[in-house]
């Protein structure tokens, strides 16, 4: 889908949801799946945590936030959080922060994420918290880790959102079915919203995302994707000292 097509396409109310095999979402709208087939929550690991130098880098006293573009079926966060408990310093606390248009609802997600034994206590928890029917910001404390899921569309939602970020998980649908998640304007304002030394991973190596993440400002890195995927980006933002 082109940028144009998606621009005159009317925003539907909700995700469109299609199950296949079994417990995999797939959206209608974008025509692509919510995470890579062959194993998302690896996937999650060797791109995301891996991309940004986690569980390494939040272990730590004090507050580490982690942004997200797309929380989808919640598969990143759960993944996360089961790494944050088995690495996580005396004293540290995590906030992972996604922005997300077409929130799931309870259901959709616990069935999504029951694919994964591996992250079946963070389901569970997650399930028990999650509102049937999302809306606004969702802001759920788990002790030592929050989650805060800022329903809309994120480049406003960004704009609005007060604080800044260690890391950046980038999720959206694959940039050629989803280009507005992934432009130029859009990659200006996480980088405007990221510490200096902050990084970024993503799945995605096109070349119209790595050109908007240099002109963003960040030092871009190009490594082996996960699985089939050739190659993904991984970048940080510079720190700057003043003579």
């Amino acid at each position: 889908m082109t940028r144009e097509n998606l621009e005159n396409t009317a925003v539907p109310d909700r995700q469109t949801l299609e199950w296949r095999e079994g417990d995999m979402p797939y959206s209608q709208e974008f025509g692509d799946h919510f995470y890579c087939r062959e194993d998302g929550r690896l996937e999650c690991g060797h791109v995301f945590l891996g991309g940004n130098g986690l569980p390494e880098r939040w272990q730590r006293s004090g507050q580490f936030r982690i942004g997200e573009l797309g929380f989808g079926t919640g598969l990143n966060f759960c993944e996360t959080w089961r790494r944050w408990k088995e690495t996580r310093t005396e004293g540290g606390e995590l906030h992972f922060v996604s922005f997300e248009r077409f929130p799931m609802d309870t259901g959709e997600i616990n069935r999504a994420l029951s694919r994964w034994p591996e992250i079946d206590a963070e389901r569970q928890a997650l399930r028990a918290q999650w509102p049937a029917q999302p809306s606004g910001i969702v802001d759920l404390d788990f002790g030592d880790i929050r989650l805060t899921v800022v329903c809309g569309a994120a480049l406003d939602e960004i704009a609005r959102f007060s604080g800044l970020f260690d890391a950046w998980y980038l999720d959206g649908f694959a940039p050629r079915r989803n280009p507005d998640m992934w432009s130029q304007e859009l990659m200006h304002l996480v980088h405007a919203k990221t510490v200096d030394g902050g990084t970024f991973a993503t799945y995605a190596a096109a070349g119209f995302v790595r050109r908007n993440l240099e002109a963003a400002g960040f030092i871009i890195d190009r490594r082996p994707g996960f699985g089939s995927k050739r190659e993904m980006l991984c970048g940080m933002k510079p720190t700057f000292r003043v003579a």
